[in-house]
C-alpha cells in the first residue's frame, strides 16, 4: 500500500476536525459543517477503519496494484478540504467587513450610520462602557 495514503488520511481527519471549529466560530448562512465536513469526516473514519482492519493488512500486496482507486480518494479529499479552507476565508473576511463597517473614525456606528449612546455597536450585544 502507497505510503503517502496510510499518512494523508490522518492528516486530512485532523484538517478536517479543526475546519470543523473554526466554522463552529464563524455566522454563516450555509451550515458548512453539516453540509461538508461531517459527511467527509464519515469517510475519514471509513477509510481509516479499513487501514487498520486485519482483513485489509493482508490485501495490501495485492492492492499495490489498485493504488488508483485510493488515489482518487485523497484527490477528492484534498479538493474539499481546499474549497473549505477557501470558503472559510471568505466567510472570515466578510465576518471582519462588517465588523469594520460599524468602526468609522474611531467611532462606533449603528446599522444606520448614527452614533449610538456611549458609542457602543448594539448590534454585536454589546452594553454601554463607562
Amino acid at each position: 500500500m502507497d505510503r503517502t495514503y496510510k499518512e494523508d488520511i490522518p492528516s486530512t481527519r485532523r484538517a478536517l476536525e479543526e475546519l470543523k471549529k473554526e466554522f463552529s466560530v464563524v455566522a454563516s448562512t450555509t451550515d458548512w459543517t453539516k453540509l461538508r465536513i461531517e459527511p467527509l469526516l464519515d469517510h475519514v473514519k471509513s477509510l481509516e477503519r479499513l487501514l487498520r482492519s486485519p482483513k485489509f493488512a493482508r490485501e495490501t500486496a495485492r492492492l499495490r496494484r489498485g493504488v488508483v482507486m485510493f488515489h482518487s480518494d485523497l484527490v477528492y479529499l484534498r479538493a474539499n478540504v481546499k474549497a473549505l479552507k477557501e470558503i472559510l476565508e471568505v466567510e472570515q473576511s466578510r465576518r471582519d467587513n462588517d465588523a469594520e463597517r460599524y468602526v468609522v473614525g474611531g467611532r462606533s456606528l449603528t446599522h444606520r450610520g448614527h452614533s449610538p449612546r456611549n458609542n457602543v455597536v448594539h448590534r454585536y450585544g454589546v452594553g454601554p462602557t463607562k
